[in-house]
């Protein structure tokens, strides 16, 4: 699997935007998907997750009530839409997936157990 993120870009603080991850390969639908971001000088965070059938989803409190994971299995896809989003959201977010059955745990935040990563899109946003 193949992942392409896109759609970042400089906003200002309490815009949206929305995030896309798009996947090469037949086999998306067997993966969870995660996104993580990371801001300049800081560790890579986990922010959200969503099950490979699209009908679980997880997010970190920093995000949560703020951002949507959603995913278009026919179309190999995953988005990430953010809104009010804040100059703490500041990051390069990057989309991953992980085989959906290697663990029953949902959601699996640590980065080291996701088997494909995207290159990231970076996220700016201005007070």
């Amino acid at each position: 699997v193949q992942l392409q993120a896109s759609g970042g870009g400089l906003v200002q603080d309490g815009d949206s935007l929305r995030l896309s991850c798009a996947a090469s390969g037949r086999t998306f639908s067997s993966y969870d998907m995660g996104w993580f971001r990371q801001a300049p000088g800081k560790d890579c965070e986990f922010v959200g997750a969503i099950r490979w059938s699209g009908l679980s989803t997880y997010y970190e409190d920093s995000v949560k009530g703020r951002f949507t994971i959603s995913r278009d299995n026919a179309k190999n896809t995953v988005f990430l839409q953010m809104n009010s989003l804040k100059p703490e959201d500041t990051a390069v977010y990057y989309c991953a997936a992980i085989y959906s059955g290697r663990y029953s745990a949902f959601p699996i935040m640590l980065e080291n157990e996701y088997d494909y990563w995207g290159q990231g899109t970076l996220v700016t946003v201005s007070s």
